[in-house]
């Protein structure tokens, strides 16, 4: 998502990579404030290139589709749960890691300037329907890295339950009055079905 997903993601190195980078936010940026300046139905994407100064061909090589544009971030939030899974120290277990992960997701959607975008997506059936199937696949690729890690003993099923609930758990988590002590409640039960699903 252009505004509601974490933004440390680490910085392209070439040249090249800098500049292709700075097109895509220039272009997602664009796109945001059109959005919520005019409504999301009401800009296409010819309107989009024109205020980015871009060929409507380089928005597509950048985004697939209109709804991209407002999740610009998804590859990134994708990458970082899975790598919330496969980058953490031996030692750490794997509920308290994602919990991490899904903590500072919540902080950044729901820190200042998040709320109209959110009213906006929730406005809309298309972005509504974009963002689940957005969440499905990260649950899906959150899933499998679980699945992959060695020494969990875990069954296909059980990956793919915990994957979801800790997709879901942002989703729920950020409607609520205090999303941090969300987060925390919803992964006290995450905890316990984890533990429940282990070797008996």
């Amino acid at each position: 998502m252009t505004a509601p997903v974490p933004a440390a993601t680490p910085a392209p190195t070439g040249r090249r990579e800098r500049k292709k980078a700075a097109t895509r936010k220039k272009i997602a940026d664009t796109a945001l404030r059109l959005f919520l300046e005019r409504g999301y139905e009401a800009v296409g994407i010819r309107d989009v290139a024109a205020e980015a100064d871009v060929a409507v061909t380089t928005v597509f090589s950048h985004f697939a589709s209109k709804e991209a544009l407002v999740f610009e971030q998804d590859e990134d939030f994708e990458q970082r749960l899975t790598r919330a899974v496969t980058d953490r120290a031996a030692e750490e277990p794997l509920v308290p890691a994602l919990r991490r992960e899904i903590h500072a997701l919540v902080r950044h959607c729901t820190a200042d300037g998040a709320a109209p975008i959110w009213r906006m997506i929730d406005e809309s059936a298309a972005l509504r329907k974009y963002e689940e199937s957005m969440r499905l696949r990260h649950a899906e690729s959150l899933a499998a890295a679980i699945a992959a890690e060695p020494g969990l003993s875990r069954t296909a099923t059980a990956c793919r339950a915990i994957a979801r609930f800790a997709i879901d758990a942002f989703s729920v988590a950020r409607e609520t009055d205090d999303p941090e002590a969300a987060v925390d409640e919803i992964f006290r039960m995450i905890e316990a079905a984890w533990e429940a699903t282990g070797p008996s």
